[in-house]
């Protein structure tokens, strides 16, 4: 998935330096776009509080991130409840919002020294998406359906969606169905085409990809509830916060904003109007 989508090696990463500590705030964020939109918006928040930010974006994957915050290379990163319960806990996957950031929190003060700040509203959940056309022709809505109509049903996908727990095999365990009469695996930014260009019915899909909106694609309602919601918010390390304290209010005030379709809408001028990360971040805090 793209929130933990690995580098084949470490070394290609960033090459962090552990340094003494400093007076700025290193904001690191991963390898995708909204990691890096939402890194620039809590460095830009903090800015504005006269505080000095340095930027060391795209680090790489999730282990990559989470390596550097534990390091001290970084102070602070965007995560997602999610891909921290499954991917960093190893965890299955849980439905309860409030029990999962009480686990993030005891477990991540305890192992990382870190903290869990508020989490953002939006909910970059994955999701399976398809046209209006299609969806209108199959009475495709729900995943319900598209694990019963799967076999008539091609997919695009990527690799990874096809051996996670809360990819295919969870779909398959926890609806029944979804044998589709065909899966085909594309670069991440290549599936959205294949279904656009009838190579593809169903596509997976994050649900603040910008694409969704700008070609009125649509997705599938979970209707049984399978995915865990994936809320961003800033993981900081504890004795940051204790060096910085004003920093708690302003990215918790800035999370409370960013809804699911403010998020998106971010994403689609990233995506495909070509503006920088820190443009749209400006627009966004200075929209109100």
């Amino acid at each position: 998935m793209r929130r933990s989508t690995a580098l084949a090696t470490i070394g290609g990463a960033f090459a962090l330096v552990r340094c003494a500590p400093s007076r700025a705030i290193r904001i690191g964020s991963k390898n995708f776009a909204e990691s890096i939109l939402l890194a620039e918006l809590y460095a830009q928040t903090l800015e504005t509080l006269g505080i000095a930010v340095e930027r060391r974006f795209d680090l790489g994957s999730t282990q990559i991130a989470l390596a550097a915050l534990t390091r001290g290379d970084i102070d602070c990163y965007p995560e997602y409840t999610g891909t921290a319960l499954i991917d960093v806990l190893h965890h299955a996957p849980m439905r309860d919002g409030e029990a999962i950031l009480k686990l993030l929190r005891a477990t991540f003060e305890a192992r990382f020294h870190a903290t869990w700040l508020a989490p953002a509203p939006m909910n970059d959940s994955q999701a399976l998406a398809t046209t209006r056309e299609i969806s209108r022709r199959l009475n495709l809505t729900t995943l319900t359906e598209c694990s019963r109509l799967a076999p008539q049903l091609r997919l695009a996908t990527i690799q990874e969606f096809l051996a996670r727990p809360d990819g295919l095999p969870g779909l398959q365990r926890y609806y029944g169905g979804f044998h589709f009469q065909s899966i085909r695996t594309y670069d991440i930014a290549l599936k959205y085409e294949a279904l656009l260009t009838g190579k593809a019915d169903v596509a997976t899909a994050f649900t603040t990809d910008g694409t969704i909106a700008a070609r009125g694609l649509v997705v599938l309602r979970d209707d049984r509830h399978f995915w865990p919601a994936y809320h961003a918010a800033p993981v900081v390390r504890t004795a940051t916060l204790v060096r910085f304290p004003r920093m708690r209010a302003a990215l918790d005030a800035l999370s409370a904003r960013l809804s699911t379709s403010a998020v998106a809408s971010m994403n689609e001028r990233i995506e495909s109007a070509q503006m920088s990360p820190a443009a749209v971040a400006h627009g966004f805090l200075q929209s109100s």
